[in-house]
């Protein structure tokens, strides 16, 4: 008989980031997406980014081949509001100092879920 290991989806990942250096267009975003999805070993399928005008928030997720980075961008406040859900190998946690360089929040509170478990 075969014993295979337990299924766990992923790890689930939710950021919040005050008193942030606000990026102020999409594309400083998507890089920063990117570039956190391929430090946890993520493969990135499309970037989709809003952005609600001058002086307005962005928007926007990054789908991946394991799942997702999401973010929300509320510049009359300084706070960014992130949700990371990884599967497989990739490991969410990665990300985490890669944003932190991008937007350098005064302060930081990571929660995290692992999914699929009771």
């Amino acid at each position: 008989m075969t014993v295979s290991a337990p299924f766990v989806p992923g790890l689930h990942l939710l950021i919040d980031f005050w008193e942030c250096r606000m990026p102020d267009n999409p594309t400083e975003i998507e890089v920063a997406l990117r570039e956190a999805a391929v430090a946890c070993g993520a493969t990135v399928l499309t970037v989709e980014l809003h952005h609600f005008g001058e002086s307005g928030g962005i928007t926007g997720v990054a789908l991946l081949a394991e799942s997702h980075i999401s973010i929300h961008t509320w510049p009359e406040t300084g706070y960014i509001a992130l949700d990371i859900f990884m599967c497989g190998r990739c490991d969410p946690q990665l990300a985490v100092p890669v944003l932190q360089r991008r937007f350098r929040p005064g302060r930081v509170k990571v929660g995290a879920h692992q999914r699929g478990q009771d």
